[in-house]
């Protein structure tokens, strides 16, 4: 959390209050214990606290009412009860009182219980962040229009600052989507050329016939077609800041020249006798391993050391996830004002889910996620069914050791095998955690029992593989 306490647990056996106390402190977070009802409700009304872990029973006052009072006046708390085995029942009451998730004692594993809390921890943080994103309190952590307050986004900030007052060349690395231009422009703007021209030329989209006229510009008749002498995006950025967008499409007739403008300072226009001298930093970037492509001989080795005196590696955004919060609040209040819609927050499930998926088209693919959900929502509130299904597939298909090899059927045929593949991993899954219990499987699937059973039937799933008695 942000501030206040990470634990607090409720209990009034001190041998399980120390089992809870070790766990926090190998993971290093804040926590305390109370031994009623009325001590954590005292405690609660004073401090934050993202858990609270409570005994179903205690003296005086009841794990329920303490419940009652956590989802009355600690919206961002979450809390986990434990339970007796024989008493599965107080777990689906404590589930649908809003309760994380239940543990039963003896505790079968400390694996699973110290799962259980980092979980809950996890989800008390966003909703946290939420609050704090809803509210305004939390600054936006940008840096020349980039967004990110994570360790290795500070590391681009830093890098930044200190090349910008250079006139060396730049290179910037990273996948499609990473935001490389925002780290050119924030160059440029925080350079002494800022108030000169920053031109963006994308090598891939020009085609190779008129490459060498765009960049470098032609002479007048020196082509059909060529009626007046023409300035070419070299020259327009005088001054200023050229930035080569996907430096690895350049074709190699272009890259010799190319070398030329960087070496010498100069461009001569198609067609033309004399050169002119350019004033003009060169930025490059790409999402292509050069040092691939020079082997293969289509980069010039020498090009490359030119463009790459300095580095700058754009992390992906599924290695920097506690940004991902931050940007999605960031493009909801942009695709708002666009679509003149009012959706006031995401929803903690939906964030989860947002951090749990691979981005491999990284922050702009974030983007187009968030524009969909803006435009298709009828309501104030993404949820986590306005995602995609890309992204509950991600999050909760869980692979099986004996995954058959699909793409040896049918398109439709393959779509009901990894179905029916997902279908046994999650009834397993949930099976496990709810030992075997049908009634609070059923609940924290979402499901009526009877229907859940039918599936359960479907799927010839042994219900003695699970410990715990049916309900």
């Amino acid at each position: 959390m942000s501030r206040g306490l990470d634990v607090l647990i409720v209990d009034d056996e001190n041998s399980v209050s120390k089992i809870f106390e070790r766990l926090a402190k190998q993971e290093k977070w804040s926590c305390a214990t109370a031994e009623n009802g009325y001590e954590a409700l005292d405690f609660l009304a004073k401090n934050e606290v993202g858990l609270v872990v409570l005994d179903v029973c205690l003296p005086g006052l009841s794990g329920f009412q303490v419940l009652e009072y956590i989802r009355a006046n600690c919206p961002e708390t979450e809390s986990i009860v434990i339970t007796g085995k024989a008493k599965i029942e107080d777990a689906v009451k404590a589930l649908k009182m809003g309760a994380f998730d239940f543990l039963s004692k003896p505790f079968e594993s400390l694996e699973i219980v110290s799962s259980c809390l980092k979980q809950a921890l996890e989800k008390a943080r966003l909703k946290q962040k939420i609050k704090s994103l809803e509210s305004g309190n939390m600054r936006l952590e940008t840096f020349e229009g980039i967004i990110g307050k994570s360790k290795t986004m500070q590391e681009v900030y830093q890098t930044i600052q200190n090349v910008s007052s250079s006139n060396s060349s730049v290179m910037i690395l990273g996948e499609s989507g990473t935001g490389k231009e925002l780290v050119a422009r924030a160059i440029h703007q925080t350079s002494p050329r800022k108030n000169k021209a920053f031109v963006v030329i994308n090598c891939s989209a020009i085609p190779e016939g008129l490459m060498e006229s765009e960049l470098f510009g032609h002479a007048r008749g020196s082509f059909t077609g060529a009626t007046h002498d023409k300035m070419g995006l070299f020259e327009e950025a005088e001054g200023g800041t050229v930035f080569l967008d996907e430096i690895g499409e350049i074709p190699p007739s272009i890259q010799v020249k190319l070398l030329r403008v960087l070496q010498e300072r100069e461009v001569r226009r198609v067609g033309a006798s004399d050169t002119r001298h350019v004033d003009v930093r060169v930025i490059s970037a790409t999402h292509q391993d050069l040092t691939e492509l020079i082997k293969k001989g289509l980069f010039r080795e020498d090009l490359f050391y030119r463009l790459n005196v300095i580095n700058i590696n754009m992390p992906n955004l599924r290695d920097r996830t506690e940004d991902i919060p931050v940007l999605a609040y960031h493009f909801l209040k942009k695709f708002n004002a666009k679509t003149n819609k009012k959706i006031e927050e995401i929803s903690v499930d939906a964030l989860h889910m947002l951090q749990g998926y691979q981005w491999m088209g990284n922050v702009r693919e974030l983007e187009n996620i968030i524009e969909r959900c803006v435009v298709l929502s009828t309501g104030s509130v993404i949820g986590a069914n306005d995602l995609p299904s890309k992204l509950v597939s991600r999050n909760f298909y869980l692979p099986s050791a004996q995954e058959e090899d699909l793409s040896r059927f049918s398109y439709q045929d393959a779509k009901e095998k990894a179905l029916e593949i997902f279908n046994k991993n999650y009834l397993n899954h949930i099976l496990k955690v709810s030992q075997g219990n049908i009634s609070l499987a059923s609940f924290k699937a979402g499901m009526d029992r009877s229907n859940f059973k039918k599936i359960i039937r479907k799927y010839e799933i042994d219900l003695s593989e699970f410990k715990g008695e049916e309900s």
